[in-house]
């Protein structure tokens, strides 16, 4: 290798002393004329690569939203692919569900009373639309039902995560009972909140609100802990009810579930129960706690 590149070196000298020309090694291309307008395209001339009228041909794009609805339509006939797409509806979403759940079927041991309480919700319909049925109320062992209620609500969803709830309510209990137009909001807010909050207008034109606020806290696959908050609220006092205006009723409770199965589970917990204002000293007058301290035993299921 080092005397080629001496020789190639030398050569020119060579030359000079010798008096004969070094032959130089051929051109490849020497006359091979490329035509000027050839020169430009890298492909011309290559017949492999000229379009075939049957592939899709190259040109701009276009512009967004400037084609069909659904671009297979332009390869499979419209109305297989709308059939197609109706049958992907129903079977990712679009078909109808339904649940029945006890959320809370508790007794409550607390001084001078002990209670029963109960919280369902059913619901039935789709993604978008659903008809729920809620109903919650208590009384006393051995005593009469003190509260009931029921609505029933057309559920429409404004957002991934919140539902749009409207209908009637309707109250049962010793004294007068009433019925409520209802507007309210249901859902799971950020952190995993589950949020139900609404407003009623009864047929004796009370306006009254509740927020409900809950949370999961997983401390292993089947033992959770839920603190849960119910706040009442009144626009005006009704005293045939025993609720004073503004913040009427608190509860603010741990439970403490065990899911045998997902559809199964009992709890324990504790609640602090505390009434406001003129709700407690409605409280007071028929001879009730408006403060106390409830234990809590209980079966949540669904199906």
């Amino acid at each position: 290798m080092i005397a080629a590149t001496a020789l190639i070196a030398a050569s020119p000298a060579l030359s000079q002393h010798t008096g004969h020309e070094m032959p130089q090694p051929a051109d490849p291309h020497a006359g091979h004329t490329i035509p000027e307008d050839h020169a430009a395209d890298a492909h011309a001339g290559h017949g492999a690569m000229a379009e075939d009228p049957a592939l899709p041909q190259s040109g701009p794009p276009s512009e967004a939203f400037s084609g069909p609805a659904h671009a297979a339509d332009t390869v499979f006939p419209p109305d297989v692919m709308a059939e197609s797409r109706e049958e992907l509806r129903r079977n990712q979403g679009g078909m109808t569900t339904y649940l029945f759940a006890v959320d809370r079927l508790e007794a409550q041991i607390a001084a001078g009373e002990d209670a029963y309480v109960w919280e369902l919700n059913a619901w039935i319909g789709g993604d978008i639309d659903k008809l729920w049925v809620k109903s919650e109320g208590e009384g006393a062992f051995g005593g009469s039902l003190e509260d009931a209620e029921i609505q029933a609500l057309w559920s429409r969803a404004i957002g991934p995560f919140f539902d749009l709830q409207t209908g009637m309510r309707a109250d049962f209990r010793p004294g007068p009972d009433r019925a409520h137009a209802v507007i309210g909001v249901q859902g799971l807010a950020p952190y995993f909140f589950e949020i139900d909050a609404a407003a009623f207008l009864s047929d004796e034109g009370d306006v009254t609100a509740r927020i409900e606020a809950e949370y999961d806290q997983r401390l292993t696959q089947s033992l959770i802990l839920q603190p849960r908050v119910e706040l009442n609220l009144a626009a005006q006092d009704i005293p045939e009810l025993g609720i004073g205006s503004g913040f009427s009723d608190l509860e603010a409770g741990l439970r403490l579930r065990y899911e045998f199965g997902p559809q199964f589970a009992p709890y324990i917990g504790v609640e602090w129960q505390h009434q406001f204002g003129d709700t407690a000293d409605f409280a007071r007058a028929a001879g009730g706690d408006p403060d106390r301290i409830a234990f809590l035993a209980g079966l949540r299921f669904w199906f």
